[in-house]
C-alpha cells in the first residue's frame, strides 16, 4: 500500500519577518523545508513526495531545494491555494488516481523535527482507523475567553495539541477536502474535516520538539535542536 507526503511550503510567513518566505530560510545551512523533506527522503515507508508552494516559487524550490539537494521521491510541486486547506486540496487533486487505501502524510514544510518512530506509527494508525493526529498533551491550563472574560476552565487533561503529520486513507481525506470545498468549510487543520464528517481521527503521541517555525523565536529554538 503507498505512503504519500504532502508538503504544504506556501506560507508567506509575516510573523518571521524577513526578507524571504519561511520555508526557505536556512536552518543548520539548509532551507528549513529541505530540511523537512529530508525527513521523508531518508524514511523507508515513504514512497512518494508533492512539495506544495505558491506558483510563482515553483522553479526556485524545483532547482534550489530538490534538485540541489537530490531529493529523488519528490514527483511533483503543486501550485498552493488561498489557504493552506485549499493548498492541500490542490495537492490531492494533483494524485487523482491514486488508490483509496493509498495513506497520505500531510505534514507542513517548517516542522523539520519530526522523527521516523512517530511517522510509522502514524502510517500504521491511518491503515487501521479513519486518520491519526499527530499531537501532545497540553502543558499549561486552557482558558476559554469570550471578549476577555474568562468563561471555562476545561479538563487539562483532555487538551491536546495538534501537530503534523496528519494522516489518512486518500478515500477518506480526498472526501472529507472535496465536501468542505463545496460546502464553503474553512477548518483548523485537515484532521478537522474528517472529524465533521463522523469519522473516528485517532491520537499518535507526538514529541514537544516537532515545532512549527513560524516566528524569529522559533527559529532560534530549532537551531538550538539542531545544535544538540
Amino acid at each position: 500500500m503507498k505512503v504519500i507526503v504532502l508538503i504544504p511550503a506556501a506560507g508567506i510567513g509575516k510573523r518571521m519577518q524577513a526578507g524571504v518566505n519561511k520555508q526557505y530560510l536556512q536552518l543548520g545551512g539548509m532551507p528549513i523545508v529541505g530540511r523537512t523533506i529530508s525527513l521523508f527522503q531518508d524514511a523507508p515507508c515513504i514512497d512518494d513526495i508533492y512539495v506544495i508552494t505558491p506558483e510563482q516559487e515553483i522553479p526556485y524550490c524545483r532547482t534550489e531545494v530538490v534538485e540541489r539537494y537530490g531529493f529523488t521521491k519528490v514527483r511533483g510541486i503543486v501550485p498552493g491555494g488561498r489557504e493552506r486547506q485549499h493548498s492541500v486540496l490542490n495537492g490531492l487533486r494533483a494524485i487523482d488516481g491514486t488508490e483509496e487505501d493509498a495513506v497520505i502524510l500531510i505534514h507542513d514544510g517548517v516542522r523539520p523535527f519530526i522523527n521516523q518512530h512517530i511517522l510509522e506509527h502514524a502510517v500504521t494508525t491511518a491503515r487501521e482507523y479513519d486518520g491519526a493526529l499527530v499531537a501532545v498533551p497540553a502543558k499549561d491550563t486552557v482558558k476559554v475567553v469570550v471578549e476577555g472574560i474568562v468563561r471555562d476552565t476545561p479538563p487539562r487533561e483532555s487538551i491536546w495539541l495538534a501537530q503534523t503529520p496528519q494522516a489518512f486513507r486518500y478515500g477518506v481525506i480526498r472526501a472529507a477536502h472535496e465536501m468542505a470545498d463545496a460546502e464553503g468549510f474553512l477548518g483548523t487543520d485537515d484532521a478537522s474535516l474528517v472529524e465533521r464528517m463522523g469519522r473516528e481521527v485517532h491520537i499518535v503521541l507526538g514529541d514537544y520538539r516537532n515545532i512549527k517555525i513560524t516566528t524569529p523565536e522559533d527559529l532560534l529554538l530549532a537551531e538550538a535542536f539542531l545544535n544538540r
